[in-house]
Order: C-alpha cells, then structure tokens, then sequence
C-alpha cells in the first residue's frame, strides 16, 4: 500500500511538473490584427495574450513569396511600420505576423504565427483633411485654391502629395452654402483649383472640401472633411451681421423706443396734473 501511494505522489508531481513546463513553453499567437493607415503612412497593429515576447513580420505581394520586412525583425512592440515594404501602392499585400520564442533550448518545428487580412493601399489608405483658402474674383465668383495633402513616401528628397500617386484619378469635393442658410451646394473639381461661379452678390458663404477618389470602394472614396471656412461677404448690405446679431439690434432698438414711450408718457402726465392743480387752486381763491 505505501509503495502504491509513493507512486500515486509520484504520479501526480510528474504531471504538475508537465503543466507547469507546458504554461512556460507555450508561445502565443498574435490575435487582432488590423491595418491602420492614413495618407500612405502603414502600420501593422496586432495584441496577444502575453506580451512579453518578439515578434518578426514578413510580407507578401498578390500571394506570392514572403519576405522579411527589415525593420520588424524580433521587435518586442506589438506594431510594425510596413510603410516603406508596400509599393507599389495598388497591389495586394498580406502580412504573418511569427511569435519567437523566449527560451532558446525551446524550439519547434514552425514558430507560432498568424495572417492578416488583405490590404491595398491604393484603395484602403485614408485620406486627412486638405487645407484651403477662398480668393474672391468679382461680386459673383470665388476662387478655392486646395493645397494636396503630404503623404509619407519620399522619392529621394521630395516628399509625395496624393496628387502624386492618385493622379488623375484625384477629385475634390466642395460643398457649400449661405451663412445663414441650411441649404448646401456641391462641385466637384479635377484640381486643386476650382472656381464657384454664380453666387448672390453680397452674400456671405461658407465652404468645406474633401478629397474624393471615385475609383475606390465606396468607404473609402471620401477623404475626410475641412474645416469650414467663410468669405466676408459686403459690409455695404449688413450682410455680415449674424442672426443673433440681428436680434439683438431689434432688441436694444424696441428697448430704446419703450423707454421714449414711457418718458413722454409719464411727462405728459405730470404736466397735465400740473395744469389741473393749478386750476383747481385758481377757483377755490376768493374774488
């Protein structure tokens, strides 16, 4: 009977020995792997349950071979700027994230890793909000000059645009409207200079832009929109006066009129009182 419970201990440490070796040998998977980018700049973002490990991510164009992308090779952040590996810009590309290993007397014979989702650039990268001003030309017509977002990509020392990459197939959206008027316009403009003709003279109008690319899928045709930005319109009609300050003129205006109401009125009132006492003492004096 001893002999059975020394083996039955036996037994039971062993196994614990196994878990516990088990738990310290097992190497993660990468989980949550999605593609962040905006304006051509890619970043390669995943999660795992322990962090504590490197990771090295290769990549591949249209299916075809892997290649190690250079700059993520056993990084410990659980991130990789591809951003440089991915060009040609309109073409497929996939990336494997590997999980290695800790202990080095630990090897396998695939390390544990894990795919991600297809990503075009061309296609998926987001666009940011452009910048612009509004020129006027005469009474009835406006001039946005647009100013091509910046990507990431450099050929030597100059810094691409979208215009560089997107070409032709580049748009602009304007949309626009009258500053006090929910009633909105669109154009949309081949150029980085668009004019918008036929505006009511002396009114003040308000614009926004957004990069528009119509070859792409449709969430992602739209870059995202500006900041709105106003004319000034002609002081010579009062067109710059809000609706708030409007009502406040008609404000201080009935204010001042009840007050010259109310001081006649009292004023008269007082001068007739006046004349009646006067009258009243005139015939109670004795002839």
């Amino acid at each position: 009977m001893a002999s059975l419970n020394h083996v039955l201990c036996l037994g039971v440490c062993i196994s614990a020995w196994l878990i516990s070796t088990a738990d310290m040998t097992t190497v993660p998977t990468a989980e949550n792997i999605r593609w962040v980018s905006l304006d051509f700049k890619t970043i390669l973002m995943w999660t795992v349950k322990e962090p504590d490990h490197k990771f090295t991510v290769l990549y591949t164009v249209d299916d075809g071979d892997w290649q190690e992308s250079h700059d993520c090779i056993q990084v410990s952040d659980l991130e990789c700027d591809l951003t440089h590996d991915l060009q040609p810009f309109d073409r497929i590309y996939s990336a494997d994230i590997q999980t290695d290993t800790i202990d080095e007397d630990y090897t396998v014979d695939e390390p544990p890793h894990a795919v991600s989702p297809h990503f075009n650039p061309y296609k998926e990268s987001n666009i940011s909000a452009v910048k612009f001003t509004v020129r006027s030309v005469d009474k009835t017509r406006v001039i946005v000059n647009i100013t091509d977002p910046l990507t990431s990509i450099h050929v030597g020392q100059r810094q691409l645009s979208i215009r560089d990459i997107f070409a032709h197939d580049l748009q602009y959206k304007i949309i626009y409207h009258k500053s006090e008027s929910t009633g909105k316009k669109e154009i949309t403009s081949n150029s980085s200079v668009a004019e918008v003709p036929n505006l009511d003279e002396g009114q003040r109008y308000c614009f926004m832009v957004a990069a528009f690319i119509p070859s792409r899928p449709q969430n992602t045709k739209w870059g995202a929109w500006s900041e709105e930005s106003c004319t000034h319109g002609d002081p010579g009609v009062g067109t710059d006066l809000s609706l708030s300050a409007w009502v406040g003129a008609i404000f201080v205006f009935l204010t001042v009129l009840i007050i010259i109401i109310t001081v006649t009125v009292l004023c008269c009132r007082r001068r007739r009182e006046r004349n009646t006492g006067f009258q009243t003492y005139q015939s109670s004096t004795p002839i």
